[in-house]
């Protein structure tokens, strides 16, 4: 197992891997509550959307231990579940289940490009930099999702956004998380990330502000609501506006995919001279993944970024995938336990990784113009968007841009021409 897994290369243990793979689940484990109750707006069955999102996240996630060797999860993409309801189904009025048919084709055009190491070369072809500002920017977009969640910063009418109310029971809970897990790693105790969350689920039990599950074991819910739908609507896809909504889910699925596979592998040190080994092996785990969550009846999943809380705890083979599949696979028994894991739980693990993850910046060129501007745009815009694929979009049509103005066009890869161009339509027609 140690030899598979590479435990000696990467210098791990079985007891890092666990810790690591039960605080990547405990992190990204919300997914299989909010996943439900969006996904249920568009008039799908809860109950099986929550058994679909378990088995979709087991295997998307065991492939990608397995077959990669990565410390990664995948799990139905919160993004792309919005998109799904508030926009597809909602919004232009497609039923569920010719929309759950369009993530299905998505897939298997993913598969195709991934069996042909189309989006493996484009992700390595992807500049040094470039690749260390979609690092930064995932850091800063994951750090303000927790102090969203957490309630420490809040909508504002005039600014957009400002500080919430810190004395508030929840958003107090959560910042005493922050607390506590900022202590016990600046004094170096491993696994900091992971006993914060737990000793803060104590203190919230303790107060009041998280109920006690009355009950721990639950049944499992039937998936035939959902299952294998989307077979009976493929002939009717072929619509303008179904063509665009499949454009979409590839163009987001592909771009979140590439940052966070960019980000999470540039943290794990597993990147190295700017290529990710491995990489055409976990982007058929994810494309795999997103075939089978849609005959399941689920979204599209996506590497979750989550998965930095468990890097951070120390994880750095595919063994910590397993745990964190077996951990999904137990969820499915234990549903009421879920509840337990708040937004105000989770919260400070992702504002300390986020941190964690933004170091990154510090190696980008910041002397030359032509970089600068790409690259904190890039940065700066998968926060303010809440889209990683958007902020990625901008550094993809603004780098070949400002070498192209110096004349350097030798030092452009072509693949980087017709990115920024894709990106460019994306923004007209999509986004």
């Amino acid at each position: 197992m140690k030899k598979f897994f590479q435990f000696t290369e990467r210098n791990t243990t079985y007891k890092k891997e666990t810790l690591a793979g039960l605080t990547t689940f405990l992190s990204v484990a919300y997914i299989l509550v909010v996943n439900p109750l969006i996904l249920s707006e568009s008039g799908m069955d809860r109950g099986a959307v929550f058994t679909a999102t378990a088995l979709t996240a087991i295997i998307g996630t065991l492939l990608i231990g397995l077959l990669a060797n990565y410390p990664i999860a995948i799990a139905p993409s919160m993004g792309l579940n919005s998109f799904f309801t508030f926009s597809v189904s909602i919004g232009m009025g497609i039923d569920w289940q010719v929309a759950l048919t369009g993530v299905f084709i998505a897939g298997i055009i993913f598969m195709i490009l991934s069996l042909m190491k189309i989006r493996e070369k484009i992700i390595n072809v992807i500049p040094q930099d470039l690749k260390l500002a979609i690092a930064s920017g995932i850091g800063f977009f994951i750090a303000f999702i927790g102090l969203k969640n957490a309630g420490i910063v809040v909508g504002d009418p005039d600014t957009f956004v400002t500080i919430g109310n810190v004395t508030s029971s929840a958003t107090l809970l959560a910042v005493i998380g922050l607390i506590i897990t900022t202590v016990m790693l600046v004094r170096g105790i491993n696994g900091g990330i992971f006993y914060g969350m737990v000793i803060t689920t104590i203190i919230g039990m303790i107060v009041g502000l998280i109920s006690v599950p009355a009950t721990i074991v639950g049944k499992i819910p039937s998936l035939e609501p959902t299952f294998g739908v989307v077979f009976t609507h493929l002939h009717e896809i072929f619509t303008p506006e179904l063509i665009t909504v499949i454009f979409t889910f590839l163009f987001v699925a592909f771009f979140d995919t590439a940052g966070a596979l960019i980000g999470l592998t540039s943290q794990a040190g597993i990147m190295k001279n700017n290529t990710i080994p491995n990489a055409g092996r976990a982007l058929l785990a994810d494309s795999s993944a997103s075939v089978a969550g849609a005959i399941l009846g689920t979204s599209t999943p996506a590497t979750s970024v989550e998965s930095s809380a468990g890097i951070a705890v120390g994880g750095r083979t595919g063994f910590t995938s397993v745990i964190i599949a077996a951990c999904f696979a137990i969820a499915l028994f234990f549903s009421p336990i879920l509840a337990v894991i708040t937004t105000e739980i989770t919260a400070p693990a992702l504002i300390i990784v986020g941190s964690l993850m933004a170091m990154q910046i510090s190696k980008i060129n910041w002397s030359k113009l032509e970089i600068v501007i790409p690259s904190f745009l890039t940065i700066i815009m998968m926060p303010l968007t809440s889209s990683v694929a958007t902020g990625i979009a901008f550094g993809f049509v603004l780098y070949p841009l400002a070498l192209a103005a110096q004349k350097r066009f030798k030092e452009i890869h072509p693949i980087m021409y017709v990115l920024c161009l894709l990106c460019i339509l994306y923004f007209a027609f999509v986004a």
